[in-house]
């Protein structure tokens, strides 16, 4: 059982990634995913999360309006659009899925998260 984070690179101020987050092992369509990341010194901050079964997104209003999450279940993969990053943007970036059906804010911290992918760095120059 595996996640794995991908897409992120060096980017400059205004531009946009997709990440992805690829599972093996089990059916990310029935889990809850969401994408966190974290900046040196910094706690892991949520970004997005969609629902397991109705497909709701959630973002925090820090990021709303330049984050999309979406997944696409018969490549089992979670995505991550991202767009008008800034350097503040910079961060290690991951993906986690949940299988308990958190809801509502207690969905976006770490705790409820099964799995965790391994990270892909984002670096936003200006």
């Amino acid at each position: 059982v595996q996640l794995q984070a991908s897409g992120g690179g060096l980017v400059q101020a205004g531009g946009s990634l997709r990440l992805s987050c690829a599972a093996s092992g089990f059916t990310i369509s029935v889990y809850g995913v969401a994408w966190f990341r974290q900046a040196p010194g910094k706690e892991r901050e949520f970004l997005a999360r969609i629902d397991r079964s109705s497909g709701m997104t959630y973002f925090p209003d820090s990021v709303k309006g330049r984050l999309t999450i979406s997944r696409d279940n018969a490549k089992n993969l979670v995505y991550l659009q991202m767009n008008s990053l800034k350097p503040e943007d910079t961060a290690v970036y991951y993906c986690a899925a949940d299988r308990s059906g958190c809801s509502g804010s207690g969905c976006y911290v770490t705790v409820p998260y099964d799995y965790w992918g391994q990270g892909t760095q984002v670096t936003v120059s200006s």
